[in-house]
């Protein structure tokens, strides 16, 4: 690699490695301290679709004189990604394991506080049929970015706003895990004792987080299938955080900014009624991603400084800042 654009996300892409083996070596200490386990045979689906990612990537880049960033930041980029939430799921089972006490009450007095009924959001999404179509397509689309992000920024050439994006997602993650040992919650359908009728809505990714989370928290649940693991954070909202997280990724990038922010704001408004979640989850979440991004942002800064110093002597060009 040549351009300075290119080595800097270069650089960033090997630190956002080392994330991602902190991470691995949390899973592997807490699990064996917890009494976790995890069935290696379902780990194996997962790893045989991000291994290829990672392993174009790598081999396109030690191609002499033939490499295409495109695909080295596209693939490696995405491989990267979907490895994060399979190391950090099952860390949030292991969270959750820490059984403090329930804090429904006390997040629901939070949304009372500001003036927020749940109940009332609710039933006027739910008797409005389209939005409440709206609300579970855009929810369940959280997965689709992680291939469009780096599909978007690559091709255009955006390669360290990717690695920044990638780091940032797997801070959101990281920070949303531990906040979650503290705070842990069951959402708002448990603590109003309610669930729509099956026949015109089911919160299926609630019920998922309803079966696993009270036998994590009780000790029946220890040996964890990767591909059946669902999410069972309540507080902070991951899916607001995501949303605010691809946004930002998203939003300079001409025509596609303007319909992410459409998607991305409609993930938001459906995140309380199809998550169970707390209106202050989202609050939560989004300053998460607030954070994580200029955390992010800062990391990148300090790795690209090298170049950009060696610019103000004369040694190489400038390395933009993202």
């Amino acid at each position: 690699m040549t351009q300075p654009e290119e080595l800097a996300a270069w650089r960033l892409f090997r630190c956002n490695w080392v994330v991602l083996g902190l991470m691995a070596v949390a899973l592997a200490v807490s699990m064996t301290l917890t009494g976790f386990s995890i069935a290696p045979i379902s780990a194996l689906k997962p790893l045989a679709i991000i291994t290829p990612y990672i392993g174009f990537a790598y081999y396109n880049y030690y191609r002499p004189h033939r490499y295409d960033p495109k695909i080295i930041f596209i693939l490696g980029s995405t491989g990267q990604i979907l490895l994060i939430p399979v190391l950090m799921t099952p860390l949030t089972y292991v969270a959750a394991s820490a059984n403090l006490p329930m804090q429904d009450v006390a997040l629901d007095a939070l949304d009372r506080a500001l003036g927020l009924d749940w109940m009332a959001y609710f039933n006027f999404i739910y008797h409005h049929h389209p939005l409440l179509v709206v609300a579970v397509w855009t929810y369940s689309m959280i997965g689709c970015p992680v291939f469009a992000v780096p599909i978007v920024l690559g091709w255009t050439g955006r390669y360290l706003r990717l690695q920044t994006f990638t780091l940032a997602f797997g801070i959101a993650l990281a920070v949303t895990t531990v906040i979650f040992v503290f705070v842990p919650a069951l959402g708002t359908y448990h603590l109003f004792d309610f669930l729509p009728n099956p026949d015109v809505f089911t919160p299926s990714a609630y019920l998922d987080q309803l079966r696993d989370l009270p036998s994590v928290r009780n000790g029946s649940l220890r040996h964890l299938s990767i591909v059946n693991l669902s999410g069972i954070i309540t507080f902070p909202s991951f899916h607001a955080a995501a949303a605010v997280i691809y946004l930002w990724a998203l939003w300079p990038v001409r025509w596609i900014g303007p319909i992410a922010l459409a998607l991305n704001l409609m993930m938001l408004l459906a995140t309380p009624v199809v998550g169970g979640h707390y209106f202050v989850d989202i609050f939560a979440g989004i300053a998460i991603a607030a954070a994580s991004i200029m955390v992010a942002k800062g990391v990148t800064a300090w790795l690209i400084r090298p170049a950009q110093s060696a610019r103000a002597y004369g040694t190489a060009s400038a390395v933009p800042a993202e």
